[in-house]
């Protein structure tokens, strides 16, 4: 494996789309020697103004340090770079930052090793434009020793550089669960303004209010996450049978108000099946049982 040099190692970034040129450009800010390579060059225009090399080739991009980013539409694209390179490839570590599942991760470091390079697979849980900031985490699983070796290069890209674990497939579960978080709070907030909408409130007006009720319930989840691992669901609070009523009552609230039903029909869907399961007396965390299953069809 090649050295890094800590402080100014140089680095390779394949893929220029938005958060390409956000990731190259973090770290040309802290000062690292800096490749850039995109199947459309004039991407990297404002990079190479910064001082970025633009490759003549991808495989001058991969030869030009130890640590190659990659960051593009499909972990397919990956593969379709990087296959042809052959022993461009050796002694370098990969870092896959291409959205994608934990099994297309694992698919991915098995080709790798036959390939005979290091791989790590990430995940960006952050916009562009908080890229090198404090505010952007990105995760990493994988190899430790490669993680090591390129953890103060990986910093530039923000404050919350975490490693996962030895699983490749690690850092691609983990973004993707971040995605079902981000989505299910997001529609409750839509679906809260839009309640609240048919009283002539805007949306300003509720979200201050949302927001404090999610500050609430992080301390519900950290107590959530306790009773999950241990699989004991006391009722400290309510039991799902008192949650049921209260989810019948937004039904009906929507119902009303001309508003959509399906979201809170869905949750209270799922409801239904574990007091069917005999769980109505147990607290809100014994939901997980429901998660747990594959879906019901038909």
């Amino acid at each position: 494996m090649l050295s890094s040099n800590a402080g100014h190692a140089p680095v390779t970034v394949i893929g220029l789309g938005l958060m390409g040129q956000a990731l190259a450009g973090a770290f040309l800010k802290d000062g690292h020697p800096t490749t850039v390579w995109n199947r459309s060059p004039e991407k990297a225009g404002h990079l190479t103004t910064q001082g970025a090399t633009l490759a003549g080739s991808i495989g001058d991009a991969v030869a030009a340090g130890p640590l190659v980013l990659v960051c593009v539409s499909d972990y397919e694209a990956v593969h379709e770079l990087l296959d042809p390179l052959g022993d461009v490839l050796a002694d370098r570590v990969v870092v896959n930052l291409t959205s994608g599942t934990s099994q297309q991760a694992r698919d991915r470091a098995e080709w790798a090793a036959r390939r005979g390079f290091t791989y790590l697979d990430g995940a960006i849980l952050a916009i562009p434009q908080a890229i090198g900031t404090a505010d952007a985490v990105l995760l990493y699983s994988g190899p430790r020793s490669a993680f090591d070796l390129h953890e103060p290069t990986l910093r530039s890209l923000g404050a919350g550089t975490a490693y996962l674990g030895a699983d490749h497939g690690l850092a691609s579960l983990y973004d993707v669960a971040m995605l079902g978080f981000m989505w299910s709070v997001l529609n409750g907030f839509l679906h809260g303004v839009a309640l609240l909408g048919t009283a002539q409130v805007d949306a300003a007006t509720v979200a201050p209010f949302l927001n404090q009720g999610i500050g609430v319930m992080t301390g519900w989840m950290s107590a959530y996450a306790d009773q999950i691992d241990a699989g004991e669901y006391p009722a400290a609070d309510s039991t799902i049978d008192t949650h049921l009523a209260a989810m019948e009552h937004l039904i009906q609230e929507s119902e009303s108000l001309g508003v959509s039903t399906e979201l809170p029909r869905f949750v209270k869907t799922l409801a239904d099946r574990a007091v069917a399961g005999g769980q109505g007396g147990d607290g809100y965390a014994a939901m997980i049982e429901q998660f747990r299953k594959p879906a019901v069809t038909g």
